[in-house]
């Protein structure tokens, strides 16, 4: 009987480049649910899962945070972590051009271009996190300093 094998998003061949440990989680997932349908499916506490954010500033800089899935984006925090006087979310409908991902599968990892990153101060006091794996209906399971590293990004307080 042939084994098989376990199909690898960019996310996580770009761990495994930088010999990075993590697990992955799958769900059946039809179409985008929230960070909070996904957490009660894979019965995860909340606390736990964090989602990502693409926002812009000036006119094409795009900028990547990562949060609790339970928490809001500080538009204001936000924007002063990256040097910028106002951030926004961007539309739905750019997410896949700028990033390369699909809304409910965007992680920091492995965009399309390095954008500035910054992951909230609160993943700090965690063993570890859950992130999208680059495609819905997996998640990775890893150290938040290791994300820190894989996304090239930074600590901040970005949350309200």
């Amino acid at each position: 009987m042939a084994k098989s094998k376990e199909v690898k998003t960019n996310a996580m061949r770009i761990l495994d480049s930088l010999g990075i440990q993590y697990e992955t989680m799958s769900y059946e997932c039809k179409e985008f649910s929230d960070g909070g349908e996904t957490a009660d499916k894979l019965g995860l506490p909340h606390n736990l899962v964090y989602k990502t954010l693409v926002c812009q500033g000036a006119p094409r800089c795009y900028y990547v945070f990562v949060i609790p899935i339970d928490a809001e984006l500080d538009l204001k925090k936000a924007a002063k972590s990256v040097g910028e006087k106002s951030v926004e979310m961007i539309h739905v409908k750019d997410l896949q051009g700028i990033t390369g991902y699909l809304r409910g599968g965007c992680t920091s990892i492995g965009m399309k271009k390095n954008y500035p990153t910054r992951i909230d101060s609160s993943a700090q006091a965690l063993e570890s996190i859950y992130v999208s794996a680059g495609k819905i209906g997996c998640q990775i399971n890893l150290k938040p300093a290791d994300l820190l590293k894989a996304a090239n990004a930074e600590w901040a307080e970005i949350t309200r």
